[in-house]
């Protein structure tokens, strides 16, 4: 659910916010195709809102995805292929990273 500004469009709060936040380790190894899919694969799921990602040249990077409800989280992280992704990512991908799972009660903007 993104339009050309490259923003997610979401509906009227509440819904929640996963927050994660990443520094890359050099090098692609596979990062880009694992990160396609995943962006596809998780977009399917019952309660994805949408999307939004942006990544620094010095490998600090931040992806907001957004769900209906905790349900539709929890699910998505029960997805094995998501979990496969994840261990590649803390043996691989990442120097470091956090979660972070948050409530959106008010949100406004320019469309």
């Amino acid at each position: 659910m993104s339009n050309p500004t490259g923003l997610a469009r979401t509906p009227a709060p509440p819904y929640y916010a996963v927050i994660f936040t990443s520094r890359r380790t050099a090098g692609d190894h596979g990062y880009g195709a694992m990160a396609e899919k995943m962006v596809d694969l998780g977009s399917r799921y019952d309660g994805f809102l949408g999307l939004e990602s942006a990544r620094g040249a010095d490998g600090l990077g931040i992806t907001v995805s957004y769900w209906r409800d905790e349900a539709s989280i929890a699910a998505w992280k029960r997805d094995t292929e998501h979990q496969k992704a994840q261990r590649a990512g803390q043996q691989t991908w990442y120097a470091g990273y956090e979660v972070r799972v948050a409530k959106v009660e008010r949100a406004y903007g320019r469309p």
